[in-house]
């Protein structure tokens, strides 16, 4: 019958590339760990390891993954017996998307250490569509994303609508305009959102609606990244408030007539319990962004 160690050593050898790394990380020898993914491998029927890659068959990766949540219930079960204690204890792997990390996390830590000093936040950044399926497969607990979200398995909170701008550079033809309306932009090159993404599947709802063709200069999944080769004069970009709001001096932002605002919201996983822990960080972070979202250039309560 399986056991833990096993477990934890096909995690492991996933996380670190090869049967010597997954030892050291686990503190043991690398004859224990061959021996724990052998005994897993004949329990299961299954090739769970690619030795000459030290990689993952897709068997493999489907146990860790089943794995990872595992451990997720053991320590859940710690952390629920100390909030049952009136003490929340614990880890929570927070995912949040850039643009939004900058300002929200250091609210997010600042309330965390006053309410529950003992639980320790662990924030990773990235895309929505980097985040969401992380959030599927228990890597992260809970992401901040744009919404809507595109998993079956995630239930999502809306947080804070965010504005979209207009950002050119100063000798741009409308850069002598405080607000343009959506036909406005009719056949400028702008650098996108990738397609696919929600922001620019939002986008392109809006430029239909107005009759409107947004033309890609290049098409980039990161908003960060459009500010960036925007800032280098790449050519101009539509972004949220907050990152129209920073690194882009000199440039002009403009308000867009007939643009939605961007949703952002936590997503979690639909049929999995939260630990105290996630349930903590949770609703601070719906207290922090209630409380706090109106001093963000461009950010509104989520419907306000």
């Amino acid at each position: 019958m399986m056991d833990l160690r096993q477990l934890q050593a096909l995690t492991a050898i996933a996380d670190t590339g090869s049967f010597s790394a997954a030892a050291a990380s686990l503190h043991t020898v690398q004859s224990n760990v061959s021996s724990h993914i052998a005994r897993l491998e004949r329990e299961l029927g299954a090739q769970l390891v690619d030795r000459q890659a030290g990689q993952l068959t897709e068997e493999g990766q489907a146990v860790a993954e089943r794995a990872r949540r595992v451990a997720d219930e053991l320590d859940a079960i710690v952390a629920d017996l100390a909030a049952l204690r009136a003490e929340v204890v614990g880890t929570v792997r927070l995912g949040v998307i850039g643009t939004t990390a900058r300002w929200l996390t250091p609210l997010l830590l600042e309330a965390l250490a006053g309410a529950h000093p003992r639980v320790h936040l662990v924030v990773g950044e990235g895309t929505s569509t980097m985040l969401e399926p992380q959030v599927a497969t228990g890597a992260h607990e809970i992401a901040v994303v744009n919404l809507p979200q595109a998993f079956p398995d995630l239930t999502a909170t809306a947080l804070f609508d965010e504005d979209l701008i207009l950002v050119v550079p100063p000798d741009h033809t409308l850069a002598d305009r405080a607000r343009v309306q959506l036909a406005d932009l009719d056949g400028l090159e702008l650098l996108l959102p990738a397609s696919g993404t929600t922001y620019r599947q939002e986008l392109d709802e809006a430029a239909r609606d107005a009759g409107v063709a947004l033309v890609p200069r290049a098409e980039l999944d990161g908003v960060r990244l459009m500010a960036s080769l925007t800032a280098r004069g790449f050519g101009p970009s539509i972004l949220p408030a907050t990152t129209a709001a920073e690194g882009l001096d000199g440039f002009v932002r403009i308000t867009v007539g007939g643009l939605p605002r961007r949703r952002v919201g936590a997503v979690v996983r639909r049929r999995a319990r939260l630990s105290a822990p996630a349930r903590a960080v949770l609703d601070i972070l719906r207290e922090v962004v209630e409380r706090r979202a109106d001093e963000q250039y461009g950010i509104h309560r989520a419907g306000g």
